[in-house]
């Protein structure tokens, strides 16, 4: 009788709880919107490294021919990769080849309703716990799947239906909870709201306000009673807003959720609080009580803002030594242009200095804590250029942190915006509802030229508060970082590219052409002892479609141009990269045979940007979000007008909204318009 070899022991399944996602070192899975608890998105794993990573090359591919924008992080859990693409359609597939194991479509679309108008199809990410997938959809649902086989187990409506909010962030759980926030301050008077269910059947289990409600109605506790102190006016009217989109972290060494909050309801202070006041909890992190939701402490980054610098960026946990203490640091970098360093215990400021251009302060007074701001800068007397932009110097977009060089790794951008409320009153204006409006005079019925903004990858040392390093890039809206213990920064980019940096002198090592915008950050994992590097294709977001533009569009990723991809990558790697599509850069379409009409076209002006340009971007220049209307046949009859804007011919599978209420004077308002725009273009020199 032969002997026979004992079979190899499976390596026991990961249960994903508190003790996994607070634990640093493990570098095979992928647990989280940033790996772990402390939203570092830092991979221990040092196969692919500054030596090896020459060798870097496709392992995988997965065609996703019915996506459009992928912002997400993937989820990887014991050789199985979890991720939500466009309209939170979720799949598991095998991460090792790329065999896809089971789908889940929420129908986002059909549960939206005509609430698609102030929606985008996009999702930044899904949360994995004790063997349930936990989803969220634009149309302000969560829902927990079962990790095996991708059936609903329970659903919970998270969004009030009757207002215009969405969920276009990422969830989190901890302590059998799952935390959510929403959006929606440009688009009705919201009120900011974070909300936590039990993981079990999706119970609802604590709730916090950013910012507070009507006096009248009594107030849910002392905080919201304090925080409507630094409040005037009827701000309740507007709802104050705050909206928590995203930046969530959970502190498991204090058992603390921190948030970081949004802007106000409407920016413009001035009509939302017109007396002044800081606005608590505008633009702020907050930390609350993990198990109750209240209130623990808070950092106000703009206070009384009126630049929509929401502080809803990436909140980082790291341990660190400042002036020779182990300190528990939070590391932050809002849209604002600061970077900040508080110690999470208390939420005490402990340093704050610019990554980029600022205008509207020359500093942060570090006896206060607060900004001190620019005179002028507020828009008081008069329109007023301002940096950063409401894109803000880094955005949604990740940054990285290594605790082996110390430095945190950020999408950085510099992009001006002019403030200007000249000719709206307090007194008249009125909160939008399921409409675009700010408060303020934006020109987003003007084309974004190329070469007003640039970015760069930046390498910032968080303790001497400086630059280390910084690679220029083209333009803005480049993707979120991953830095790992091979020494590499991973990010890719508006081009196209994929590249690896070296961590500490932010010299090129390695790139590829991918064939499309990059949008989504990176992760990386192990199955076998090998490493893999993963990434979602598929140019979107926000940037892409309202701001756009001629400096989004030049690229060529035209709406429906190039096919969407998941691509994994491997030392010696040897598939070859697919072909997407050839760059595009859409033809207006002039017909000698209409004429413009200049007061149709400028009501026309008005209809665009309060309804269409959040998908169709400024200027009816697509960057390929939505199709750029100008080369639309359809803008062309009115017929065809009237199908698609009133009857909703393209509902289905685009996701383009109807508007029912339109009469068929603004159909031709809005053709005019357009029409002006392609003339326009068609009349620009070459190259311009």
């Amino acid at each position: 009788m032969k002997n026979r070899q004992p079979a190899k022991a499976e390596a026991p399944a990961t249960v994903v709880d508190d003790t996994a996602l607070s634990d640093l070192e493990q570098g095979s899975n992928w647990l989280a919107y940033g790996r772990n608890f402390s939203e570092q998105r830092y991979s221990p794993l040092s196969q692919i490294n500054k030596g090896s990573v020459a060798r870097l090359g496709l392992e995988w591919v997965m065609p996703l021919p019915k996506d459009r924008s992928l912002l997400g992080t993937p989820i990887v859990v014991d050789g199985v990769m979890y991720f939500a693409g466009s309209w939170s359609v979720t799949r598991a597939v095998n991460a090792k080849t790329g065999e896809l194991l089971w789908e889940y479509d929420p129908e986002s679309i059909k549960h939206a309703g005509d609430r698609l108008r102030i929606m985008w199809d996009s999702n930044k990410g899904i949360a994995f716990w004790k063997g349930r997938v936990i989803i969220c959809t634009i149309d302000g649902r969560l829902i927990a799947l079962d990790a095996k086989n991708g059936k609903p187990i329970w659903e919970v409506q998270s969004t009030d239906t009757k207002k215009a909010t969405y969920i276009s962030g990422h969830p989190i759980v901890f302590r059998d909870l799952v935390l959510i926030g929403d959006g929606g301050t440009e688009f009705d008077a919201t009120r900011g709201v974070v909300k936590a269910y039990n993981i079990s059947d999706g119970s609802f289990a604590w709730q916090f306000f950013v910012v507070p409600g009507n006096p009248a109605d009594g107030f849910e506790d002392e905080t919201q009673e304090m925080a409507a102190k630094t409040w005037t006016g009827k701000w309740w009217e507007h709802g104050g807003g705050g909206n928590t989109w995203n930046g969530l972290t959970y502190d498991p060494e204090f058992n603390q959720v921190i948030i970081g909050t949004g802007n106000g309801s409407p920016w413009n202070r001035k009509l939302r609080s017109p007396d002044g006041g800081d606005n608590l909890f505008l633009c702020s992190i907050v930390a609350l009580d993990a198990d109750t939701g209240k209130y623990k402490w808070h950092y106000q980054t703009v206070p009384g803002e009126s630049w929509d610098y929401n502080s809803s960026m990436d909140l980082v946990l790291a341990d660190i030594e400042i002036e020779g203490a182990p300190t528990k640091a939070l590391l932050h970098a809002p849209k604002n242009g600061f970077f900040y360093v508080l110690d999470r215990k208390d939420g005490r400021l402990i340093s704050a200095e610019k990554i980029a251009k600022v205008s509207w302060a020359s500093h942060i007074d570090m006896k206060t804590g607060r900004p001190v701001e620019v005179e002028g800068q507020r828009y008081e007397t008069g329109p007023a250029v301002v940096w950063p932009s409401p894109f803000g110097a880094h955005s949604w977009h990740a940054m990285s942190y290594s605790p082996r060089t110390g430095l945190v790794y950020i999408p950085k951008q510099e992009v001006p915006a002019v403030f200007d409320d000249s000719g709206i009153k307090s007194v008249d204006w009125k909160s939008p509802h399921f409409y675009a409006d700010v408060g303020i005079n934006f020109p987003v019925d003007q084309d974004v030229p190329a070469n007003v903004a640039s970015s760069t990858l930046l390498a910032w040392d968080p303790l001497k508060q400086e630059k280390v390093w910084e690679v220029p890039q083209l333009e803005f809206w480049n993707a979120g970082t991953m830095a790992t213990a091979g020494d590499l920064i991973f990010q890719g980019g508006i081009t196209g590219e994929f590249a690896a940096f070296d961590a500490q002198t932010g010299d090129k090592l390695w790139s590829v052409n991918v064939g499309s915008g990059i949008s989504a950050p990176p992760v990386s994992y192990a199955i076998d002892g090998k490493q893999y590097v993963s990434l979602l294709v598929g140019w979107g977001g926000t940037g892409v479609s309202l701001a756009g533009g001629t400096a989004l569009q030049q690229f060529g990723w035209a709406f429906g141009a190039q096919q969407r991809r998941l691509l994994t990558f491997a030392l010696d790697g040897s598939q070859k990269m697919p072909e997407l599509g050839a760059p595009m850069i859409p033809s207006p379409i002039v017909p000698t045979d209409f004429r413009i009409d200049e007061n149709q076209a400028a009501q026309g002006a008005k209809l665009y940007v309060r309804h269409c340009a959040a998908c169709h971007s400024s200027g009816a220049v697509s960057a390929g979000y939505a199709p750029d209307l100008r080369a639309s046949t359809i803008m062309l009859s009115l017929d065809a007008m009237k199908d698609v804007v009133i009857d909703g011919a393209k509902v289905q599978p685009y996701g383009m909204p109807r508007f029912p209420e339109f009469k068929e004077a603004e159909l031709l308002a809005l053709q005019h318009f357009v029409r002006s725009k392609a003339l326009l273009a068609a009349a620009a020199p070459a190259g311009k």
